[in-house]
């Protein structure tokens, strides 16, 4: 295999078995095959693991890069029992992840979601998870934050053109930063599909929102994860994120003295990941 096409990348898939049948997942895979040293990248909520594309090219030549799309969303199925979307399942499907790697310990990138997922396997007796980093979520999720998610998770949105889901992109998610133009097209491009009538839809399962439906929205305490986490952590932090508050950044420091947290300036939730000062701190960290 030639050097360049040992970093490029290969959309893979495998089957995760859950309560009512087997599913498809599909993940991007980049850098040299044979490469023992694994990388996992997870995204948030209504997002999917495109998302980590500049960040798998910024680091496939230390690590093969895994970025599933957690099923129900980007390519992976759709859950016909909608009631199964939920931690177990994603920890289940991340598990066979792991195992398909053939690497006996990974280094874990997750954004908001994709950081608790990360968080409660490292909490695991025994968990693979070497290092871990945590964008923008930690063990307290505000109820502030998930009630802006409510506001658009789960709503079927119609769109003309890739440029409409563009211009929904930059308001719903200005939290991501300042991006470039291009930037805000690819999530644009791999964030929504575009149906034989013409019109563009979301590309995730609005099913995925039953969680915010029904009781009143709470904060989330997920500190019995977090106490027993055991490996070394960097948490990003958008300095203007209303899901990880500064008094939840205290609270983990106390039982963890060795956290590492960055703050990312103009960013809420939560940063994308793909600015070279964002990406290089990740890097720093994980080598």
């Amino acid at each position: 295999m030639t050097e360049p096409a040992k970093h490029a990348m290969r959309r893979q898939s495998y089957k995760g078995l859950w309560l009512h049948g087997f599913h498809r997942i599909d993940y991007s895979e980049w850098g040299d095959p044979h490469n023992p040293r694994v990388l996992i990248c997870v995204h948030g909520l209504t997002r999917n693991g495109r998302d980590f594309d500049a960040l798998a090219r910024h680091l496939c030549a230390h690590y093969r890069v895994f970025c599933p799309d957690v099923v129900g969303r980007g390519t992976s199925e759709w859950l016909p029992q909608k009631t199964d979307y939920g931690y177990p399942l994603y920890l289940s499907d991340m598990a066979a992840l792991i195992a398909r790697s053939g690497a006996q310990s990974v280094d874990w990138v997750g954004t908001s979601m994709g950081g608790i997922i990360g968080m409660m396997l490292a909490a695991q007796p025994g968990s693979p998870i070497r290092k871990l980093v945590l964008n923008d979520v930690g063990s307290i999720v505000s109820a502030a934050g998930l009630q802006r998610l409510a506001g658009y998770v789960g709503q079927t949105q119609v769109f003309a053109s890739l440029g409409e889901v563009e211009d929904y992109f930059r308001h719903t998610h200005q939290g991501f930063g300042p991006l470039t133009s291009e930037q805000w097209q690819h999530l644009a491009m791999h964030g929504a599909t575009h149906g034989s009538d013409g019109k563009y839809r979301l590309r995730y399962d609005p099913a995925i929102a039953t969680a915010f439906m029904g009781a009143p929205l709470m904060d989330i305490d997920l500190s019995m994860f977090w106490n027993a986490v055991q490996c070394p952590t960097l948490i990003l932090r958008g300095a203007q994120s209303d899901l990880l508050l500064p008094q939840t950044l205290s609270l983990m420091q106390m039982g963890h003295p060795q956290l590492q947290i960055q703050e990312i300036p103009e960013c809420g939730h939560a940063p994308a990941l793909m600015a070279p000062e964002q990406m290089n701190r990740v890097r720093e960290f994980l080598l």
